[in-house]
This record gives C-alpha cells, structure tokens and sequence, in this order.
C-alpha cells in the first residue's frame, strides 16, 4: 500500500501590531464612540485580515459593541443603573471607603476587552455597531485602551 504526501494550505507568515491610546472621560458612565481610532490602528497596521482586540487596562473601564446614537446610550446607561445600581450596598465600599463599588460590577459584567476580525484591512463591524469604550468610575479620569491586532 502506497502513502501518498498529504500537503494543507499554505501557511502565512503572522504580524502583531499594538498601540496604546488615551482618551479623556469626563464622568461615571461617560460612553465614547471610538470606531474612528480602531479602525485607523487595523488600517495603521498594514495587516489586511486577522483579529484585533481592543483591552481597556483598569478595573472600572470596559468596551463593547452598540448602536452609539442617543437613544441607545441613555437605554444603555438606564440598563446598567438597574442591573448594578449606585445606591446599593457594596462590600468593596467598606472595605476602601472610595465610593466605587458599582463601577467594578459593572466592569465586570460588561468586561475589559473585545475581539473583531478584520478583512481587507478593515474592521468586520455591523452597519449600526460601533466600538464603545465606557467609564464605570465615580469620577472623570483618563482610560488607556491597547489595541492589538493579530493578522497577515
């Protein structure tokens, strides 16, 4: 019985490519659209098609995927106000005395990163969905976002 060489696709060489960006929040449950900055770091980046995640370092930031016109981003920030409220108790406001409990809850659920592919050197993103970046803290601050991309 002869074997013949089984040969799969050709495997192409992968880059990584990563820039940290910073973005001013001016309050709690401040949200911003940064579609714009993510997609010109995948089009920065010379990688036509792969993943790219954008992380949010810190533990009351987080990102997601929404429709950012006003109607949405009040129904959003309604949502959350319901799911981890302001005014309840947290054990982590005992603990540390800094007010922010609901911030980390929030955090938590929504979670710090998102991963989309990209094709063509663009991002593969619905008509209406947008790259949300979202303060949770009690107070303005400034938020790191890394964004990585992984592609050829």
């Amino acid at each position: 019985m002869s074997r013949e060489k089984e040969t799969g696709p050709a495997v192409t060489p992968v880059s990584v490519y990563s820039i940290e960006l910073e973005f001013a929040m001016e309050q709690e449950l401040d949200i911003r659209d940064i579609t714009g900055e993510f997609t010109a770091a995948i089009r920065d980046s010379g990688l036509k098609d792969g993943t790219a995640t954008v992380f949010v370092p810190g533990a009351t930031g987080a990102v997601t995927c929404l429709e950012y016109e006003p109607g949405v981003i009040a129904d959003f920030q309604a949502a959350i106000e319901r799911i981890a409220p302001r005014d309840m108790h947290y054990q982590h406001n005992v603990n540390l005395s800094d007010g922010n409990g609901h911030g980390h809850v929030r955090a938590g659920l929504l979670g710090p990163s998102l991963s989309i592919p990209f094709a063509g050197g663009e991002p593969v993103l619905g008509v209406w969905q947008q790259v949300a970046l979202v303060n949770f803290d009690n107070r303005s601050r400034s938020r790191r976002v890394v964004i990585q991309a992984v592609g050829a």
